[in-house]
C-alpha cells in the first residue's frame, strides 16, 4: 500500500509542477542561451539569460533594450540585437556614426559602451508601423538589420531580464542602455 501512495503523491507532483510551470514557460518567461558572438562585449556565447515575454503585452520595446526575436528571414531561428531604431522614425548611418532623424533635426546616438566603430556603409532607414531596426554590439560580426532588413514586430519574443550565468556576471536587464535623444 505504501507504494500506491508514493506514485499518487509523486504523479500529483508533477500535475501541480505542470501546472504551474506551463503557463509561465508559454506566456511569462523562459531561458536563453546566448549563441555567437553577435553581442560582444555585452554578452558572450554560452551566456544564460531570462526572456521578459509579459511586458511588451501592455507597452511597446524602447530604443536600448535588448531583444530577443525570431529571425525574419527563418522564423525557427532566435536572434538576440539591441534596439536602435522605433517605429515610424529614420535611423541614418554616416561616417559610422548612428542619428536619429527628425524633421531637419539630427541627433547622433552615442554608444560609449561599444569598442569599435560601426564600419557599415552609409545608409538612411526609414521604419514603418511595427517595425524595429536592430544592431548587434559587435558591429563588425554582427547579421542584424543592416544585413537582413527591419525586424516586424510580431516576430519579437521578449526582452533580456536576468542574466543568470556566468554567476560573476548575473544581473537584472543585461545590456539595457539609455540613449540621449
Amino acid at each position: 500500500m505504501p507504494q500506491n501512495s508514493f506514485w499518487r503523491d509523486f504523479l500529483r507532483f508533477i500535475i501541480i509542477s505542470a501546472i504551474i510551470i506551463i503557463p509561465i514557460r508559454t506566456w511569462v518567461a523562459q531561458p536563453f542561451l546566448v549563441r555567437g558572438a553577435s553581442m560582444e562585449p555585452t554578452f558572450d556565447d554560452g551566456e544564460y539569460i531570462i526572456i521578459d515575454e509579459l511586458t511588451y503585452q501592455f507597452r511597446d520595446p524602447d530604443r536600448g533594450e535588448v531583444l530577443v526575436f525570431r529571425y525574419p528571414k527563418d522564423p525557427s531561428k532566435f536572434f538576440i540585437k539591441r534596439v536602435i531604431g522605433l517605429p515610424g522614425e529614420t535611423i541614418e548611418i554616416r561616417d559610422n556614426k548612428l542619428f536619429l532623424v527628425k524633421g531637419d533635426t539630427k541627433t547622433e546616438l552615442k554608444e560609449p559602451f561599444l569598442a569599435e566603430a560601426l564600419t557599415t556603409p552609409d545608409e538612411i532607414i526609414t521604419l514603418k508601423e511595427g517595425e524595429y531596426f536592430m544592431l548587434g554590439d559587435n558591429r563588425l560580426y554582427s547579421s542584424d538589420s543592416r544585413r537582413w532588413g527591419t525586424l516586424p514586430e510580431n516576430l519579437i519574443i521578449g526582452r533580456a531580464i536576468v542574466r543568470l550565468w556566468p554567476p560573476s556576471k548575473i544581473n537584472f536587464l543585461p545590456g539595457f542602455y539609455q540613449y540621449e535623444n
